[in-house]
């Protein structure tokens, strides 16, 4: 077991997440536990509200949990930090700032400039193929390229840990399908561990080893389900039996927790 413990780059303890409100407290997260091992690409699915992203925010340090504790490489989550990096669905690009500009912004935070920011911020420029558009601001950018610029912005400052809340999200189906593809490829190529939210089952079982499905809030772990489908998955996988198999298990109980919320 000791072995197994050196591998797990993400543990989540007992995590709990009460918000105050008018109404009283509401309990977003109501004792999550997880280990995330080293590499690993963990999907986490479940009906709106059910405290995903509340989940993703305290692994990166945004938010405090109100008990419990969330660890990277054993150490203790206390605020953000750049072995976590962050791709939401809205971009977040600083619409000043040209693309080669918006992906060497976190390297300069860590007092890497020049030629060295420079290098390093075209190495991921070129891994999302926008080269051609350096100087370019993101109100010239399409969706698909702002969540590129966003995803290289990401890996630049080299996380082990990439945390991702939809970030396809809002985008359209084909752009939604290629940035799969390319976060599959420089998934296997640069060795993170990701940990990535979607509403989208078919994504889900797209990209992941493991999928974890969330219950209605209080949120909390109901079901891990292993991918036991082999790299690379392209959208033949999807006429597979196994995989219309998981879609259909991981769809009804996702579906089922819909549901709690309805009532």
């Amino acid at each position: 077991m000791a072995g197994e413990e050196r591998n797990i780059k993400l543990k989540i303890e007992n995590v709990k997440k009460i918000y105050n409100s008018r109404n009283g407290e509401m309990v977003a997260l109501n004792g999550v536990n997880l280990d995330i091992a080293e590499n690993e690409f963990i999907c986490v699915v479940g009906p709106s509200g059910c405290g995903k992203s509340t989940l993703l925010n305290i692994i990166a340090g945004l938010l405090e949990p109100s008990s419990g504790a969330v660890y990277c490489d054993g150490k203790k989550v206390e605020g953000t930090g750049t072995e976590r990096g962050v791709v939401f669905q809205q971009y977040a690009l600083f619409p000043w700032m040209t693309v080669k500009k918006n992906v060497m912004f976190g390297l300069n935070l860590q007092g890497i400039k020049g030629k060295e920011a420079e290098d390093r911020a075209m190495k991921y420029i070129k891994m999302v193929q926008l080269e051609d558009f350096l100087n370019h601001y993101p109100k010239e950018l399409s969706g698909g390229m702002k969540q590129r610029v966003a995803i290289a912005r990401a890996y630049a400052v080299n996380p082990s840990v990439l945390l991702m809340d939809e970030p396809f999200g809002a985008l359209d189906a084909q752009t939604r399908t290629q940035l799969q593809s390319e976060l599959l490829e420089t998934w296997e190529k640069e060795q993170k561990t990701c940990f990535f939210i979607t509403h989208d089952v078919d994504e889900a079982i797209i990209l992941a080893q493991k999928v974890i499905i969330m219950s209605a809030r209080p949120g909390r772990i109901k079901e891990i389900v292993d991918i036991n489908i082999p790299y690379p998955r392209t959208q033949e996988t999807k006429m597979s039996p196994e995989f219309l198999d998981l879609k259909n298990h991981i769809w009804g109980q996702v579906y089922q927790e819909y549901l709690e919320v309805r009532k």
